[in-house]
């Protein structure tokens, strides 16, 4: 599993960094956070291919975290067979919007866009697979906004040089083990606890924009790598609060606040030609933090 940040820049692109946009690949899917301008162009420059977006997860619709929304789902369309599906989370309102961007442009091939609307209480499951799930949790924001929470399930893992000292065979019996249950193999019980290990899951929160709110603390909590917005330093603490979004400080003690291992922070203000300050106002706060650049690839 990794993410490649594709955008870093608030609101306007600047010569070094794009707007919004992030790409999660997680064995054989690709996740799209946010799709701001130009974000198909930020995909060729990384190397990934535009038909590996599998799911698109949108944060509002501002337009530095949408306006590449329509050309790139033109081109997913490109060279597939028949209808191409595509799921895309967004806040509420998504449905209308979605429904009114697919009316301003002529697709050559059929796609179905299913829009799943969110407008969580608190932090909520809205999406399940058997390898992971995705929470949601609204943002303190002057639109519609949400975060998401990528949270990987563990994984139990058998032990078979054990297993083979003990006389079990591969087959079909070592699922149940996998799931965690205990077997009888050959009238032997064999405990589950002794033959497999478990591998404890990832999490990868992304969290822009916001102000401080206590739904962001809650989703990130105990999260691996927080990705997080900070489009200010303290010095302009008061837009901050003006246009609902964190500065360097803010954004520190929120991973303080959600006990993360790592935190990276991004959507940063043109104003910004260097982002030293910002990165030193959070550190002293929050040690383990990085400021995002284009292109940043990162492993979990």
């Amino acid at each position: 599993m990794e993410f490649i940040i594709l955008g870093t820049s608030a609101s306007i692109p600047t010569k070094e960094r794009n707007v919004a946009g992030l790409f999660l690949r997680y064995r054989t899917e690709g996740l799209l956070f946010d799709c701001g301008e130009a974000t198909q162009r930020q995909l060729n420059i990384a190397g990934i291919s535009r038909q590996a977006v599998t799911r698109i997860f949108l944060t509002h619709w501002h337009g530095d975290h949408m306006g590449g929304l329509i050309g790139l789902l033109q081109t997913i369309t490109h060279g597939e067979e028949g209808d191409k599906h595509i799921e895309l989370y967004g806040p509420k309102g998504s449905a209308k919007r979605a429904e009114h961007l697919l009316q301003v442009s002529v697709f050559d091939k059929s796609l179905h866009l299913d829009v799943k609307e969110l407008w969580p209480k608190g932090v909520e499951k809205v999406l399940e697979t058997d390898r992971y799930a995705i929470f949601a949790a609204q943002m303190n924001h002057s639109t519609p906004c949400i975060g998401f929470a990528f949270v990987e399930k563990d994984a139990r893992n058998v032990n078979m040089p054990l297993l083979k000292r003990m006389g079990v065979r591969e087959g079909s019996h070592l699922k149940q083990l996998q799931e965690g249950k205990s077997i009888v193999y050959q009238g032997k019980k064999i405990d589950v606890e002794a033959a497999t290990t478990v591998k404890k899951g990832k999490k990868f929160v992304y969290i822009t924009d916001t102000y401080l709110c206590k739904e962001a603390v809650e989703l990130a909590k105990d999260a691996d790598i927080l990705v997080l917005e900070s489009t200010y330093s303290n010095a302009l603490q008061e837009k901050a609060e003006q246009y609902k979004h964190l500065t360097s400080s803010m954004a520190a003690t929120i991973a303080v606040q959600a006990n993360v291992k790592k935190l990276i922070l991004t959507h940063f203000s043109q104003r910004y030609k260097s982002t030293h300050d910002i990165l030193d106002e959070a550190t002293a706060i929050f040690p383990n933090t990085a400021c995002a650049k284009d292109f940043m690839r990162v492993k979990l």
